[in-house]
């Protein structure tokens, strides 16, 4: 029945799509870039359609390229589940996860503990960095926990905080006309465009003459900000779901809660079927015991 289907010729494919090119497959697969061309060429033979548009930067997959690269990839990671789901339980129990710095930091990494304590099998790597993972091209991401202002309707996702930005003082701050007032500024970074900043906010709040005697004090990074606000150097604009730990320890306090940037849905995603995975199930599991009342 399959004993036609050109497998090799598939999974290099499947290698130089999901990552680009033709050299970083022949790296992954460790032959010689030569040999990918070959396979790619023999399959685009068979079917009668070409799979890449080559040009002098590189290669890119064409429409027929696109549409086969999805079923391909699906089809090898269903083979692979396969073969995992035979291998003895121990040898499986391994969790990688991918997340921003921020979030890591300031609201994961404080909770995980708990997670070890009641899993001590299951080891949990986690990666970090701003970009987006595309989890339909890098498997060996069993989940990423995100903000979301679009979300992905080809991921199953579990809702974790909704986020907003307000601003936040040391204990006990108050306003006074006849201090100076610091103001910590950080590049809240967003997909969707939304802006979040000072200016939005003091608007929002009637406070537009704060702009005109504020002193700006910059950070590049979220978490150095938030430390920088409970050490007393000044109010921060910042994202309840990054400041909950602070706020919990007393180092931070909202002030004006009321006044709030509505900013995105922070959510657990992961591709659909991967949640009978027993590591995945167990962390999804922990997650909204998490945030239960």
């Amino acid at each position: 029945m399959f004993g036609k289907l050109p497998l090799t010729a598939l999974r290099t494919f499947e290698s130089a799509a999901r990552l680009g090119g033709f050299k970083a497959a022949s790296d992954e697969l460790a032959v010689t870039p030569a040999a990918v061309s070959h396979q790619i060429k023999r399959l685009e033979s068979q079917l009668g359609l070409l799979l890449f548009e080559r040009n002098r930067q590189g290669v890119r997959l064409s429409d027929a390229g696109e549409r086969l690269y999805l079923q391909v990839h699906q089809g090898l990671a269903n083979l692979q589940q396969s073969l995992d789901d035979l291998q003895p339980p121990c040898d499986r129990q391994q969790l990688t996860l991918t997340t921003t710095a921020a979030f890591a930091s300031a609201w994961l990494i404080p909770r995980l503990g708990d997670f070890h304590r009641r899993h001590a099998d299951i080891q949990v790597r986690v990666l970090t960095g701003n970009e987006v993972v595309d989890l339909q091209r890098e498997h060996r991401f069993d989940l990423a926990l995100r903000a979301e202002f679009n979300p992905d309707p080809g991921l199953q996702r579990l809702p974790l905080l909704a986020e907003h930005f307000s601003v936040y003082t040391p204990p006990g701050w108050q306003p006074s006309a006849n201090l100076p007032l610091s103001l910590i500024e950080v590049p809240w970074a967003s997909v969707s465009g939304v802006v979040i900043d000072w200016a939005r906010w003091c608007a929002l709040a009637g406070c537009e003459d704060w702009l005109q005697r504020a002193r700006f004090h910059h950070y590049d990074d979220e978490h150095h900000a938030l430390q920088a606000a409970a050490a007393g150097y000044g109010l921060v604009l910042a994202s309840n779901v990054l400041v909950a730990d602070s706020v919990r320890q007393g180092l931070l306090q909202p002030w004006r809660a009321e006044v709030r940037l509505p900013a995105a849905q922070y959510s657990a995603v992961w591709l659909p079927g991967r949640e009978r995975e027993p590591a995945l199930r167990a962390f999804l599991d922990w997650l909204a015991v998490t945030l239960g009342p």
